[in-house]
């Protein structure tokens, strides 16, 4: 089984923090978005991982790459790294690994995570993960038969189609096959809103026979952007907390006359003096918090924070904070005293 990621995109919307940093190496409860992703996804289909595939962009530079590669081998994992030197959508970026397009895949966008439940049918053509939603008119959502089997993706629709949203994780028996028909996207020249998309190899593929089921996960979880990135980092540690699935708290950290109001991450050498942190609160390695109080918020390594009163808050990595705001989203080398 392998695992295919693209992850060439930025993460504009995330800004300050992913002008230093790529979203998918952003720290969610301690560990980057993507290594959490695949992580998961491992776990889910409860085999060994042959390879994973990480689609990038040309700028991610040599020290996230190294990253990526680490996250591949503690899984047992062949890494390999491609570049998409073009956003031109989804299809493109895929196709940016074609030479790893063989055999049993994952697909993954590294900008989403999940926890999930279900044993993946491997005899099926193909599986696309979804979430039943509130409101599917925000959302790409897929048309079931009365089989259970995928027949349409509709995006955003204005009347009810479905209450199962697509969350851009796709399992195929055979990606070959899906690398097969992207190809006949980018030879046919088939393009919406200047892009090549993954949906129209897809289709190619059900106009052909190929039968696509729903895995309906649990809970979904968007990094887009600072609100919902600091949302899912209190999400995930209240599961980790739950399931006691890891240690949260580092022993090699420093506490004094401070309270930690659990579920939190507490990295490693963190120095806490007269603070409060917790609960649903992420500190980075070698970050220092000293005369503060910390909830619902996200910080980063190799920080400093000073009588501070942070609530749903996203500190950088390296940046200086002593003040009296309180929902701050400050980026990496930041000072603000």
């Amino acid at each position: 089984m392998k695992i295919i990621v693209p992850m060439a995109g930025r993460g504009s919307r995330l800004r300050p923090h992913t002008l230093t940093v790529p979203k998918p190496l952003i720290p969610i409860a301690g560990k980057p978005i993507v290594q959490r992703l695949v992580e998961d996804i491992a776990q889910v289909l409860n085999e060994p991982i042959e390879e994973v595939a990480f689609i990038i962009g040309k700028d991610f530079g040599k020290e996230i790459e190294n990253q990526l590669v680490k996250v591949a081998e503690n899984l047992g994992a062949k890494p390999s790294i491609y570049v998409q030197d073009q956003p031109l959508g989804t299809g493109h970026a895929i196709m940016c690994a074609k030479e790893s397009l063989e055999g049993s895949a994952v697909v993954a966008y590294a900008d989403t995570l999940f926890k999930a439940d279900f044993n993946l049918d491997k005899d099926v053509d193909a599986v696309m993960w979804v979430k039943q939603v509130e409101n599917p008119s925000a959302y790409g959502v897929v048309k079931l038969n009365e089989a259970g089997n995928i027949t349409d993706l509709v995006e955003k629709p204005s009347e009810f189609v479905s209450d199962l949203a697509v969350i851009g994780i796709y399992y195929f028996k055979d990606v070959g096959v899906l690398k097969s028909e992207l190809q006949n996207v980018l030879d046919e020249n088939i393009i919406r809103g200047g892009e090549y998309q993954i949906n129209d190899g897809i289709e190619k593929m059900k106009q052909k026979g190929a039968i696509f089921k729903p895995g309906k996960v649990d809970e979904w979880m968007d990094c887009g952007n600072k609100n919902v990135t600091v949302e899912t980092n209190s999400r995930m540690l209240g599961f980790l907390h739950q399931e006691q699935a890891e240690g949260l708290v580092s022993n090699n950290h420093t506490n004094e006359n401070s309270e930690i109001i659990p579920p939190c991450f507490i990295g490693e050498n963190v120095v806490l003096k007269n603070a409060t942190v917790g609960p649903n609160v992420s500190i980075g390695n070698n970050t220092v918090v000293e005369n503060s109080a910390i909830k619902n918020s996200l910080i980063q390594e190799n920080s400093q924070i000073k009588n501070a009163n942070l609530d749903e808050a996203m500190i950088g990595n390296h940046a200086k904070f002593d003040g009296k705001f309180t929902k701050i989203s400050i980026g990496d080398y930041s000072v603000l005293e």
